[in-house]
């Protein structure tokens, strides 16, 4: 196993993450048998890190991590939950819990807190998160009167967290905010792949964290499994360059080439996935040049067909609706690809009339655009995609 050194501690740089242990059926509860046969042969194989949140498994994750875990000696080690902050809104004055959380009953920070320990088992958290700043949360974690993020600074200080940081699904601007209203912060989760490095700008996100020597752990690294199995064509181009690694360990050697990487956290719901992890974290050789281009460029273009902004920004400056047309198109690049819960809350945070609804279709940006970007076309084909995902208003603030 690859170790990580961070102030005091050495890190696997393998991380277990407890949102998708498995289960009995497909929404059913935690498959106890198997989800333990995971965490512990991970644990023994060198794995020292595991996340799980407040709302994993609908409350039970923590719960059933912390029982796992408290047969080894507390000090071998390392558990990381979350503050649900991305699941709570403002509805007339009153904070309640929404998306997959509605309906539980909402606690002061301070109560969340407190239960997250007793159901880990657990004194202290050594590693504890914002839960997903993103453009819907990021008011509720910046608002002074809640004081979620002093109250953390204030578990900080008396030993109940060892170190503190935050998740996010958000936009580079959206990071860039937040990392500039607080400097307090130890580290900083993000969905991090050779996939997104592109479509959600992972790699100005990354670029972001290096500049403040912030380290990165990572989620998401296979996209949730979409990373672990691609399409014939690009399936063989990886087979052909290493026919002894699987198509998954080529996501997961991306990441961990990345030298301000951390952490890599990996859902693992199956043994055989554990074990093939296990393989490709500990091999410390780094991705080449060759194999780094054959993902993100020969592997991609078979994957995604992204709409070629550069994002020059010349069609913003004679768009009569003032419309932010680059960050636009980004949000389309990743709808017509696949949605995800990332996009989802930055689509619901856009303001009516920055949706692509108020495009009148001048055409003023195509005859501007550099690389010859239909953009009413586009902005047209965005605004018939999200009016088939009712999710979005469902998240939406306002």
């Amino acid at each position: 196993m690859i170790y990580k050194p961070f102030h005091d501690l050495q890190l696997s740089q393998l991380g277990m993450g407890a949102m998708r242990l498995p289960t009995i059926g497909e929404r059913g509860p935690i498959d106890e048998d198997k989800a333990r046969e995971i965490i512990e042969y991970a644990y023994e194989h060198g794995v020292n890190y595991f996340d799980t949140a407040y709302g994993y498994h609908n409350g039970e994750s923590e719960k059933f991590v912390g029982k796992v875990l408290s047969r080894y000696p507390r000090e071998s080690w390392y558990l990381a939950s979350k503050m649900p902050g991305h699941m709570m809104r403002f509805n007339n004055g009153r904070l309640e819990f929404s998306g997959y959380l509605a309906g539980h009953p909402l606690a002061s920070p301070a109560e969340i807190f407190e239960k997250q320990l007793a159901k880990c088992g657990v004194d202290y958290f050594d590693f504890y998160l914002l839960h997903n700043v993103c453009e819907t949360s990021i008011d509720i974690y910046m608002n002074e009167e809640l004081g979620i993020l002093d109250y953390l600074l204030e578990q900080k200080k008396a030993g109940r967290i060892r170190y503190l940081g935050f998740s996010t699904h958000a936009m580079p601007e959206t990071l860039e905010r937040f990392l500039s209203w607080r400097d307090c912060f130890d580290f900083v989760q993000i969905q991090l792949n050779y996939m997104d490095w592109t479509l959600q700008n992972a790699k100005r996100k990354y670029e972001i964290l290096a500049e403040r020597n912030i380290p990165v752990i990572v989620m998401e690294p296979c996209r949730g499994g979409r990373l672990a199995s691609l399409n014939d064509e690009a399936n063989a181009m990886l087979k052909q360059a290493r026919p002894n690694d699987s198509i998954a360990s080529w996501a997961f050697r991306f990441v961990k080439s990345l030298p301000g990487v951390l952490v890599v956290l990996s859902g693992m719901t199956q043994l055989d996935q554990v074990i093939d992890n296990i393989k490709t974290f500990s091999d410390p050789t780094p991705l080449t040049e060759e194999e780094n281009e054959l993902l993100l460029k020969k592997v991609m273009s078979t994957l995604v067909h992204l709409v070629p902004c550069t994002a020059c920004r010349y069609c913003c400056d004679g768009c009569p609706q003032n419309l932010d047309i680059p960050k636009l198109i980004s949000l389309y690049n990743e709808v017509a690809f696949e949605p995800s819960p990332s996009v989802n809350f930055a689509i619901a945070a856009l303001m009516d009339d920055e949706l692509p609804s108020n495009c009148i279709a001048c055409g003023k940006c195509k005859e501007i655009c550099p690389q010859g970007i239909d953009v009413p076309e586009i902005m047209n084909k965005f605004s018939e995609a999200l009016a088939k995902m009712p999710q979005i208003a469902s998240l939406r603030r306002r």
